[in-house]
């Protein structure tokens, strides 16, 4: 049975001791998280003390939780194959960062577990890959309105949800109340990544009708830029290559979308953005990094190209990948 808590900083943690039994993390090839510390305190947008992380499997954001607070252990969930792993800053910049992996196991529960930010040096396992800085990151959610980006600055409530099952893992994540502008919208976002593969399956929802929603790619130095559609211009997506990794060496980065769902695509000083059109029907695209130090891996320009237009032919024939 598993045990509610609910606390003064407005978290709702259910811990997942049982669910943990089950779902063996060192034989799994796809693995999610969300780790918090509990046994501290706030103090202004800073969590202060605690012993350790804990994993839960769903979290009501803190009111007090923004960047660099302290009380999420690498700032959100996380989720990974055996190829590559992800994760979502789950504060007012909602970018999805990259983990470069270099084994096959399972790495997240090792993550930011020996200090906060780690990660950011390679290790063993790998390390942070990207740096999304005030960008939209890979694939993640922003809206774009009169040329500006506007990010998830208010919320009335944020609540995010993991699921590990036997061929895939992901996290949900409720916006209730994100307003932008003069709107205010329920969001809905879930992201699941599969078994060998380097590529995260995002679908949305939106509660109304609005326009400027977008994804999209950071823009970074020393890359090459590609489009492409698919033969019945159903699909098509978008990539960057280059030394863009923090390393620096070589990393590819890429959305597929469905081109009747999107309006424009809109280049910016800080991002490449896929906008879509206004809707409240679920839609799905598909984001995916690749780097050349990865097992097995991507390790060239013509080997990522070739990547992405095998996976753009699935998506021709069959819709999905």
């Amino acid at each position: 049975m598993k045990t509610v808590i609910t606390i003064s900083s407005a978290l709702l943690l259910s811990f997942t001791a049982v669910h943990a039994q089950k779902y063996d993390v060192k034989t799994a090839k796809t693995y999610a998280e969300i780790s918090v510390k509990t046994d501290g305190k706030w103090e202004g947008r800073k969590y202060i003390g605690g012993t350790t992380f804990n994993n839960v499997d769903k979290l009501k954001l803190a009111p007090e939780h923004t960047d660099h607070s302290f009380d999420i252990r690498y700032e959100g969930p996380g989720w990974e194959s055996n190829k590559i792993g992800y994760r979502l800053y789950l504060d007012w910049r909602n970018a999805i960062d990259i983990f470069g992996k270099k084994t096959s196991a399972m790495v997240l529960p090792q993550v930011g577990q020996d200090n906060f930010d780690s990660y950011h040096e390679m290790s063993d396992w790998g390390a942070d890959i990207l740096k999304a800085g005030k960008g939209i990151g890979i694939g993640s959610i922003d809206r774009y309105l009169n040329n500006e980006k506007l990010h998830f600055y208010e919320v009335d409530s944020t609540i995010a949800t993991v699921v590990n099952k036997t061929n895939e893992s992901g996290v949900k994540v409720d916006y209730y109340g994100w307003k932008t502008a003069s709107d205010k919208i329920d969001f809905t976002s879930e992201l699941s990544i599969k078994p060998d593969q380097l590529y995260t399956k995002h679908t949305i929802r939106a509660s109304k009708e609005i326009s400027g929603i977008c994804t999209g790619i950071v823009k970074q130095k020393n890359t090459e830029l590609f489009k492409k559609e698919s033969k019945n211009k159903k699909w098509a997506y978008i990539a960057t290559y280059g030394t863009q990794s923090l390393v620096p060496d070589k990393l590819g980065m890429a959305i597929f979308y469905e081109v009747k769902t999107v309006e424009s695509l809109v280049d910016t000083e800080l991002d490449h953005l896929i906008v879509f059109k206004p809707s409240t029907k679920t839609s799905s695209f598909y984001l995916l990094g690749a780097w050349e130090q990865e097992k097995d891996g991507i390790k060239s320009q013509e080997e990522f190209v070739k990547y992405l237009d095998q996976k753009l032919e699935e998506l021709n024939k069959k819709g999905k990948i």
